[in-house]
Order: structure tokens, then sequence, then C-alpha cells
């Protein structure tokens, strides 16, 4: 009996080593994540040679450098949002670095008798060194612990921009809170004659003042404070853009590239085009401040005192700005909001729902 259950035991290896390398790179790249690779490339001789040629891998950051406290004054809350949007980003510009360091805290704070930990027992590694190995490579996703913008609690602010050598284009969503829609209203009992004519709208206003912003976008410091939206925005964007450029160059096969955030309040994207327009035209760096360099924009920006969203929520305060560099508009025409034969459809592309029905609401009504 022990003879057959061993032969038993040795043909379901055998079995097992009969899969194709096609059969076990598909199962390679639907588990993607790189830690997971990494675990899978110790199990084998086999799988260590086969990992490598994965060509798609998502990696998690999950190095969290953490802010200040919020400031409660607007001054404060202004100076907050310019500057609280260095943390993250220096968080992955050390991870990124090839020099950063691959050791976790926990085995950092272990005494130096301690064995080194396994390369999949690791908890923080630098993407550069990591996807090194991956020859193959045309689908990257990596993820950010968190957003880069220092917001309050309650407030939204969403952003996806793409870019080649420089800023392709930007579109953010913002409302000052997200609530509950309240409950309707009791029904007003109908108008008499007497007051029909009162509750009618006044014909003799000028078109143009309809479709003015509303007052409430100037007053406590509204404006100012979609300003920084989208400065910190574009800051945010511009810094994702120019720390990815070690892991463009070591990995020419590269078509799709995504840096996003697990609070899911930035999405970078390059496409095939645009990581071949980067390798060809190199950044150009804004200063000494490790961003890249932005060309002159055009933007226009959309206003909603209040925006219900399916579901029920309520946007009190949305707005939505779309970016694009001046020179493209200028030689596609159309306004800013037209970009070739797309149309407008890539501000609306920019979110998912229920966002993505919030952004054609206000694009259509106001």
């Amino acid at each position: 009996m022990e003879g057959r259950e061993g032969g038993e035991e040795e043909g379901l290896g055998d079995q097992f080593e009969r899969l194709p390398d096609e059969v076990l790179l598909d199962v390679f790249g639907r588990i993607g994540d790189v830690k997971a690779l990494g675990r899978c490339a110790l199990v084998s001789r086999r799988f260590h040679a086969l990992v490598p040629l994965v060509d798609s891998v998502f990696v998690r950051v999950d190095c969290v450098i953490s802010d200040d406290p919020a400031p409660s004054s607007a001054r404060s809350r202004i100076s907050h949002a310019l500057c609280s949007a260095a943390s993250p980003i220096q968080a992955l510009g050390q991870i990124l670095s090839p020099a950063a360091a691959t050791v976790s805290r926990r085995s950092a704070a272990a005494p130096p008798s301690t064995p080194a930990p396994a390369a999949a027992d690791i908890s923080h590694h630098s993407p550069s060194e990591v996807l090194r190995s991956f020859k193959e490579l045309r689908r990257l996703h990596i993820e950010l612990p968190t957003g880069e913008l220092g917001i309050e609690d309650g407030v939204l602010l969403k952003w996806k921009a793409d870019f080649g050598s420089t800023l392709g284009s930007c579109v953010i969503l913002g409302a000052s809170s997200v609530s509950s829609k309240p409950p309707p209203p009791p029904a007003a009992p109908p108008p008499t004659a007497a007051d029909s004519s009162a509750a009618s709208p006044d014909s003799s206003r000028e078109p143009d003042e309809l479709g003015n912003i509303p007052e409430s976008l100037y007053t406590n410091g509204g404006l100012k404070l979609r300003v920084v939206w989208t400065i910190s925005s574009l800051i945010a964007a511009s810094a994702r853009h120019y720390l990815l450029q070690p892991i463009i160059a070591d990995h020419s096969t590269l078509e799709r590239l995504d840096l996003t955030d697990a609070d899911g309040q930035g999405v970078l994207t390059m496409d095939k085009k645009q990581l071949q327009e980067l390798r060809v035209r190199p950044v150009s760096a804004s200063g000494n401040s490790h961003r890249t360099l932005m060309p002159a924009l055009s933007m226009r920006l959309w206003y909603a005192p209040h925006v219900e969203l399916p579901g029920g929520q309520l946007l009190k305060g949305a707005t939505l700005v779309a970016i694009r560099p001046s020179e493209d508009v200028l030689r596609e025409g159309g306004g800013i909001e037209v970009a070739g034969p797309t149309g407008a459809s890539w501000i609306l592309d920019a979110f998912e729902e229920p966002y993505r029905t919030a952004a054609q609401d206000m694009m259509r009504c106001y």
C-alpha cells in the first residue's frame, strides 16, 4: 500500500510537470501581484525561470509616510494641500530609487544576529529592482498606499492625467462635501390663477445670465480652494510621472502603465504611444523639484451647487476641471473639451460610476 501511495503521489507530480509553459504563464499572469509572483519563483527552478516572462504585473507600494493633521484655517488648508503632496511622493521616490533599501520595518528593527529574511517575506521592495527581472513586461500597474493630497473628511477630490513626455490631459472632479440626499419636502398645493403669473420665469432675463457661475462659488474662499485643488492635482501628477522614468527606461516592451493609489484619489496613465514618445523625448524637469515640466495649459471649469449621484448621494459645491496643453487646443480647435476625433469622451472616461454620470450632468447643464 505504501508503495502504491508513493506511486500515486509521484504520478500526480508528473501530471503537474506536464502542464505546458503557456498554461503556467497564463496562471502567473492572472496572479499579477509582484510579491505573490516572487513567492511562486521560489517553488521550483522551472517556476523561477518562467516568472520573469510574465507580461502583466501589479505592484502595491506598502510604505506609508504619515502626514501632519490637516489644519483648520482656510489659509492653513491651502498651504497644507500644496505641501502635503510631498510625503507620499517622497515615499514613492525612495521606493523607486535603485538605491532604496529593500528591508521591512520588522527586519530593520531586528538585531544584527538575526538572519536576513527571504525575498518573498520582505515587505518593502524597490519596484525598479524587482521589476528589472521581468523581461517581457507589457502592462504594469503600481498602486500607492494613499493619495498625495491631504483633504478633509467628507471632501471629494479625484483626478486623472495622461502623459507622454509631458502632460497630455488632466481631468479633476471635486466637491466640498458628499452627503445623502435629504427627503423631498411635502408636496405644495397647486398655484391659483393669481399666483401663476408670479411663479412664471422672467422671460425678459438675458440668456447669458442663466449660464453665469453661481455666486456661491466666490464666497467663503470657494474659488480659491478650487484653484488649490487644480494646482495640487497637477503637482501630484507631474511628480508621479517624473519618478516613473527609471522603470520606463528599463522596459522597452512596456505598452501600458497605470499609477494609482489605494484611496482612489489620482490616476496617471500612459499608453503604448505615450511610452514611446517618452523614450524618444526624455522628460524635462521643472527646476530642481523632481517634477515633469508642464507646458502652457488651457482649462475649462464647470461648477454646480448640487449634483445628485445615482444611488441618492449628493455632491455639494461640485467642480469639474478639464485641462489640456494650449498648443493642442489651438491646433485642433473646437474648444478645450474637444480632443480630436474622441470629442469630449476623454473627460467622461476619466471617472467610473457614479462620478462619470456627475461629470456628464455638469457638462450638459452648466
